[in-house]
C-alpha cells in the first residue's frame, strides 16, 4: 500500500501542496478552503510541517460515522468521505487522533485527503521533496538506511576515542 510520506526538514513552507490540492478538489480554485492538506507554520520556532491524513488501518473516523459516509477505496487504500452521504455531524473530526479532518462550513460536510485517486497532486507540486508517495515497505527501508547512516557516524566517532577519555 502507498501513502504520502513527509520529510518535515525539507519543507520550505511554500504551500504549493495546499494550492495543488485545492485546485484538484475544487476544479478552479487555489483557495486553502478546498485543500485537504494543511501546512502548519510556527513562526516562533521557525518550523513548518505539512499535515495530511494517514489513512489508518483502524480508521476511527470510519468506525464512528453514523451515516456510513466514510469508506476505504479498494484501489488506493485511501479512507474517503462520500460528500453525498456526510451528515455534517463532525463525529469523524472528534474521532481522528491526528486532527487530519476538517469541516467545510459552506457545504456543511467533513473533508479529508482522498489521495487524488492514487496520484496525489500535493506530492507532484512539492518543490522541496518534502512530500513523497511511496510504498510502506520503501519507507521502512529508507528509514532504516538513515538510521544505519547515523549509527555508523556515531560508531566512527566512538571508535576514534580512547578508553581514557
Amino acid at each position: 500500500m502507498k501513502m504520502v510520506t513527509i520529510l518535515p526538514e525539507r519543507c520550505v513552507g511554500c504551500r504549493n501542496c495546499e494550492m495543488a490540492c485545492a485546485f484538484a478538489q475544487s476544479g478552479d480554485s487555489c483557495s486553502r478552503r478546498w485543500s485537504n492538506i494543511r501546512v502548519d507554520v510556527s513562526t516562533a520556532e521557525r518550523f513548518v510541517m505539512p499535515i495530511i491524513c494517514f489513512h489508518c488501518d483502524q480508521a476511527w473516523c470510519m468506525a464512528v460515522c453514523p451515516a456510513n459516509a466514510i469508506s476505504r477505496n479498494g484501489d488506493t487504500g485511501a479512507v474517503v468521505i462520500d460528500p453525498t452521504r456526510c451528515a455534517g455531524c463532525k463525529m469523524c473530526i472528534l474521532a481522528c487522533p491526528y486532527g487530519n479532518i476538517h469541516f467545510d462550513h459552506e457545504q456543511h460536510i467533513s473533508r479529508k485527503c482522498d489521495l487524488c485517486g492514487g496520484d496525489p497532486e500535493c506530492v507532484k507540486h512539492c518543490i522541496s521533496g518534502a512530500l513523497n508517495y511511496e510504498e510502506i515497505d520503501e519507507l521502512i527501508g529508507r528509514k532504516r538506511d538513515i538510521l544505519d547512516h547515523k549509527l555508523a557516524k556515531v560508531m566512527k566517532v566512538h571508535q576514534g576515542r580512547t578508553d581514557d577519555e
